[in-house]
């Protein structure tokens, strides 16, 4: 099947694919622009509209006169069975609205909502380092965050967790749909996604006592950022 993408997008795709597989390891220069150039069947322009790809999101540094090296840094390894992101880096989070309404409906039939039924939502940005790496839309049923923080539009001490542990639905479980897709234009802007990067979109149920739905969150995160870890004991 062809590519239709502009070279220079192909050229950044392939150059981040083998950085992330660690053919170019950290610390190593990549090819000079004219075995690029050779590599790909390129012009030089092309070959330094990809590298300027990979230097805004971070793969690779370097300045005028001195060779493009790949950037130390490494991608933030998720396990699938863990609850929290990693505390290490510098994480921080920005409230971007709440509101009330009547959610999507696969929203509403995950929380077990009757039709018109209303909850709230609560959208927020999470930067590590400053840089931001995840925006999530998290929806509760109205009946349960009527009159508690959820509602309110300030960042909640302790977190949502806690207020739904204080109105009497603890959370018990959780299940994860990933999925993966290409970024919606909201989401380009608060990611700040390069062109041609996929969004890994996880759909997260979080359950109470008796099975009870009382949290959907959307989370979506930079295909590029982000790996995901899966573990599993072996039955012999």
């Amino acid at each position: 099947m062809s590519d239709d993408r502009p070279k220079h997008i192909q050229i950044a795709a392939d150059l981040r694919a083998q950085i992330m597989a660690g053919t170019l390891a950290p610390g190593e220069a990549i090819p000079s622009t004219r075995a690029l150039q050779q590599r790909y069947g390129a012009s030089g322009t092309a070959i330094a509209n990809a590298v300027g790809i990979l230097k805004a999101e971070g793969w690779v540094l370097g300045q005028q006169g001195k060779a493009v090296t790949v950037r130390d840094a490494q991608m933030v390894v998720v396990s699938e069975s863990a609850y929290f992101e990693p505390s290490p880096g510098g994480y921080s989070y920005k409230l971007l609205g709440v509101e009330e309404g009547e959610p999507p409906k696969d929203v509403a039939r995950a929380l077990s909502l009757e039709s018109g039924e209303g909850a709230v939502l609560r959208q927020r940005l999470t930067l590590r380092a400053g840089v931001p790496v995840e925006v999530c839309w998290s929806y509760y049923p109205l009946s349960i965050a009527a009159g508690t923080p959820l509602i309110n539009r300030t960042k909640i001490r302790g977190g949502a967790p806690a207020v739904l542990a204080q109105a009497g639905f603890p959370e018990r479980r959780l299940v994860d749909r990933v999925s993966s897709r290409m970024p919606t234009p909201e989401e380009v802007e608060h990611l700040d996604i390069p062109d041609g990067v996929s969004v890994l979109r996880q759909f997260r149920v979080i359950y109470s006592d008796s099975g009870r739905p009382v949290e959907v969150s959307i989370i979506v995160k930079p295909g590029h950022l982000y790996e995901l870890e899966y573990e599993r004991t072996i039955e012999q």
